[in-house]
């Protein structure tokens, strides 16, 4: 490889900035992280100070609908915080049905085990997940199946990272679920929000930026397009031109 097929520093500064924003945005960044720990840690504190489940699931409940008024006042996207209410939804009614303040947490949990299989699953089928998230979101959708081998590579690993950190989650979370009092369990939930998922996106952004980058489908179709409509108006050009031609060769 000659010098000038090597990518410059300020083309590698520019993807890992790529890279930073797209996984903010499919991720929800920092108030997205927020949105998923504050419905969780409300209900756990207020659950340990009273052990009331009806008032805890119903604070917990409250404070994620308020975090989706927030968000539609601000003209923000509410795809998070919506999936946040859902969630805190599922694990109230799953608590009250039930009457054990720790089935709140189950439905999360189970989620979370199903994600860390649909991860691993998807990856040996050459399907990774992580692709499927953020091909969209960096305008390549699923051209890096068959055009950008390095990419899909990339992808692979990352979806490992996020399959097998997130069953290391559940092994810790499960048994707790069934040995543990609610309070313990709430708490230990809690601290597990962040960390991990902060793990999983550090990795996918080391493994995305110094994956090659991505291919710009949408780009791509815009000029197909642009020289569709060049060509037309060449052979609209040339009809004329012939038209005109012979109209002089008659006259």
């Amino acid at each position: 490889m000659t010098s000038l097929d090597k990518p410059t520093e300020d083309a590698q500064q520019d993807a890992r900035a790529v890279t930073e924003a797209a996984l903010f945005e499919a991720f929800g960044g920092v108030r997205g992280m927020v949105e998923t720990v504050v419905p969780g840690l409300l209900f756990v504190t207020i659950f340990t100070i009273n052990k009331d489940l009806h008032w805890s699931a119903i604070a917990a409940l409250g404070v994620s609908l308020l975090l989706v008024v927030v968000r539609l006042a601000m003209r923000d996207t509410v795809k998070h915080a919506f999936s946040g209410v859902f969630g805190v939804a599922f694990g109230v009614v799953f608590a009250m049905m039930t009457g054990n303040a720790k089935d709140f947490y189950l439905p999360g949990m189970i989620y979370t085990l199903g994600l860390a299989v649909a991860y691993i699953v998807t990856t040996l089928a050459g399907v990774p997940l992580i692709g499927l998230i953020l091909g969209p979101v960096f305008k390549e959708n699923l051209s890096w199946r068959t055009r950008n081998p390095g990419r899909k590579k990339a992808y692979a690993k990352a979806s490992w990272a996020w399959g097998l950190i997130l069953l290391a989650k559940c092994a810790v979370l499960f048994p707790l679920y069934w040995w543990a009092n609610t309070s313990q369990l709430g708490w230990v939930l809690v601290a597990l929000k962040i960390p991990p998922f902060l793990l999983a996106v550090w990795l996918t952004w080391v493994f995305l930026a110094k994956a090659p980058a991505p291919i710009d489908v949408f780009a791509e179709m815009e000029a197909e397009e642009q020289a569709e409509k060049e060509r037309e108006a060449a052979l609209a050009k040339d009809d004329s031109e012939a038209t005109a031609g012979r109209h002089r060769r008659d006259g």
